[in-house]
């Protein structure tokens, strides 16, 4: 699996019609980028999502980031999955994850309950269909999701993480398995806007057990996790500043151990493709690209 140094994590190509998603993912290709990650959150279209981008596109890896494993049938995913990978000649990652209870209790007919186990047979299954190991990388921020990412998949996809985690990541998956984390960024410099447009987006997630039990357990308190998030909790998620310290956040977890960073680029206007701040980042990365 070659997903190269640098990515683009995008909400946007959930949401938006296939014109634009082509379109964009085009943009994306033109500009360098080696890999999008597409989230998948409650939605049933992401695999539609990214066979449209890869076929408007000659060198990106398009990636699912995540599928969620409650929403599709394993043997459906190895055949539309198969599907993808030959028409695009291997451009495509399985990026895989169990979600989180509000969204898995809400949108399916399943109760969120044992993620680790319904993990395990999930890949059970996958395996049983044919799926190469190498094809999937695991959604992971636990010590006990990693081990998996790292016996049963090419990698770990970490999101909403610290310099800190992907340092642990890194040293509990050990030297081969990939870690690409996803890195949100903010191309403001204004300490009171930048923060604030970083709490809009990270409001819901520090909502969420699974990313609230991971920063406790990294050594953040309650009452910095609260409210959302104190001045230094949200600087430790996102990277915001001048081009030069934007360029340090992003450096800062390939130092400590990431093969790549799926970067997240936020705005003032969620709704709308960040094409000038892709085509800034893209520049302000170049030696990575």
């Amino acid at each position: 699996m070659d997903i190269g140094t640098i990515g683009i994590w995008s909400g946007h190509f959930r949401s938006h019609s296939d014109g634009e998603n082509r379109e964009h993912a085009a943009i994306l290709d033109d500009l360098g980028f080696h890999t999008l990650w597409i989230p998948g959150g409650g939605s049933e279209g992401i695999l539609s999502a990214v066979r449209s981008c890869l076929e408007s596109t000659t060198s990106l890896v398009v990636a699912s980031g995540i599928l969620s494993i409650w929403l599709y049938p394993a043997a459906d995913v190895v055949r539309v999955f198969g599907e993808i990978q030959e028409a695009s000649g291997d451009r495509a990652v399985l990026g895989l994850g169990v979600s989180h209870a509000p969204t898995v209790n809400a949108n399916t007919t399943h109760t969120y309950a044992q993620p680790l186990r319904q993990m395990i047979t999930y890949l059970d299954e996958l395996d049983a269909a044919g799926l190469a190991t190498d094809d999937r990388i695991l959604a992971a921020l636990g010590p006990k999701m990693l081990d998996l990412a790292r016996s049963r998949s090419a990698g770990a996809h970490p999101y909403c993480v610290t310099v800190e985690h992907t340092k642990i990541a890194r040293e509990r998956l050990g030297v081969g398995p990939l870690l690409a984390p996803e890195v949100k960024v903010i191309m403001e410099s204004d300490p009171i806007k930048a923060r604030a447009a970083a709490r809009a987006n990270l409001a819901r997630y520090l909502k969420l057990d699974n990313y609230v039990s991971n920063l406790l357990r990294l050594g953040w308190t309650a009452e910095e996790i609260d409210n959302d998030g104190s001045d230094r909790l949200i600087d430790a998620l996102v990277g915001w500043g001048t081009k030069d310290q934007i360029a340090a956040h992003i450096h800062s977890h390939l130092a400590a151990g990431a093969d790549h960073v799926a970067i997240q680029v936020i705005t003032a206007t969620p709704n709308e493709f960040p094409v000038p701040e892709w085509e800034s980042l893209s520049e302000l990365v170049a030696d990575l690209l």
